[in-house]
């Protein structure tokens, strides 16, 4: 009896390392951004216009959380040999769909270019003064800006961190990084963005542009997070020493300069 009773008590501490050890790989899978997936990236620079050739590809693995939906898989590398390079990518760049070349034209249409459940929608400087969408290109990802009024009087403004992880489609007319280069009699300081967005995220856009301005924030290419849970800022931070200090602290634990991912043959 004594046997029968100490061997179902291993069966089922068996089970139960089991079933623990299963839960703890699930943690950390969701936690590093859950299962890696193989990505393509460009193994050297590759100019526009370029034709794709298999020594110019190399793979990565990257957690699926991060992963773009416009984002070549390594198993589709046999489908993008051959085609022609749409716009110039640099070495360990991860190869977008939208880098590439359609139908040989060097111009691409916006609809084109718009994944299917989202929205292209256009958003303008908010005046001559404002210089910074003159830096943007298409296929840049940017944080959107809010600075809307506040309070019952409306005497105050408040900054909201309204959209992350924004792409970029085109910047004017351009679809492409060469076609903005080119057009160098444009005012950049009036240049269009056309980002790509949600139905409700374009609603969210159309209120903020009625009530404020918007501002926009460059990210690199390769961060893709969305920060949660980032408190509105008043304009009464600006003379708070306390609030000025945590908004620093945040940068300072942040990680400092070009973070370099080595590529694998």
């Amino acid at each position: 009896m004594n046997r029968r009773a100490l061997l179902i008590a291993l069966i089922v501490a068996a089970m139960g390392a089991l079933i623990l050890a299963a839960y703890l790989h699930r943690f950390e899978l969701e936690a590093r951004g859950g299962e890696s997936i193989q990505l393509l990236t460009a193994l050297k620079p590759v100019p526009a216009g370029s034709l794709i050739t298999d020594d110019m590809l190399a793979t990565r693995s990257v957690p699926r959380a991060y992963v773009e939906d416009r984002a070549i898989l390594a198993k589709d590398r046999e489908k993008i040999v051959g085609l022609r390079m749409g716009q110039t990518v640099q070495a360990q760049q991860t190869l977008m769909w939208t880098d590439l070349a359609i139908a040989m034209e060097e111009r691409r249409n916006l609809s084109s270019l718009v994944q299917p459940g989202m929205r292209a929608v256009t958003v303008s400087a908010s005046s001559r003064a404002d210089k910074s969408y003159a830096l943007i290109q298409p296929g840049d990802r940017i944080d959107v800006v809010a600075t809307v009024p506040s309070g019952v009087n409306k005497e105050q403004t408040s900054s909201v961190v309204l959209l992350q992880n924004v792409l970029v489609l085109a910047v004017g007319t351009d679809t492409t990084i060469d076609q903005v280069e080119r057009a160098n009699s444009k005012d950049k300081s009036e240049l269009l963005l056309s980002l790509s967005l949600t139905v409700q995220e374009a609603q969210l856009l159309s209120l903020a542009t009625e009530k404020g301005k918007l501002s926009v924030a460059l990210r690199n290419p390769d961060d893709v997070r969305v920060t949660e849970g980032i408190s509105d800022m008043s304009s009464s931070a600006l003379a708070d020493v306390q609030a000025r200090g945590q908004a620093q602290g945040v940068r300072k634990a942040a990680p400092v300069g070009p973070v370099k991912i080595e590529a694998e043959r």
